[in-house]
């Protein structure tokens, strides 16, 4: 018995030592790949104000990516169920990534290391103009 209640006072100290070096809680951070150079800096020429931008984001969004990245982007739409990886979480994204990194994940896709997802890349069906107007429409996201 007196060795259970060591045992118990050992563990005790032991959680005590491990939170107070970090060694407990806190999330995990999530590491995202920078943007290669061709994409690296680009600046969004539009703002979520603009009313005519954001629709036609709208539109474009919800015929390409609504089917796997949900309505409101939330990475629950009906044909992203099936798909490993599941498609990712936009309002958790624009929270922390710039708008070059968006845009160079909707030209690319997800096709390639580290991503190896099945978003299909849009550079080539969609104009860079439309990539801006979907960056744009998906930062309204909240």
């Amino acid at each position: 018995m007196k060795k259970l209640g060591i045992l118990w006072i050992v563990l005790v100290l032991g959680v005590f030592a491990l939170s107070a070096c970090g060694g407990g809680g806190g999330e995990a951070k999530e590491t995202r790949p920078t943007p290669p150079p061709e994409y690296a800096g680009k600046t969004n020429p539009y703002t979520t104000s603009d009313a005519n931008v954001v629709a036609a984001g709208k539109t474009i969004y919800d015929q390409r990516c609504a089917s796997c990245h949900g309505e409101r982007g939330l990475g629950d739409g009906p044909a992203g169920q099936a798909l490993d990886p599941h498609p990712g979480n936009l309002v958790e994204l624009v929270k922390v990534a710039k708008d070059d990194y968006i845009f160079w994940r909707i030209s690319e896709g997800g096709a390639m290391a580290p991503f190896n997802s099945s978003m299909p890349a849009q550079k080539g069906i969609l104009t860079e103009d439309e990539i801006w107007q979907v960056v744009t429409y998906i930062k309204t996201f909240k």
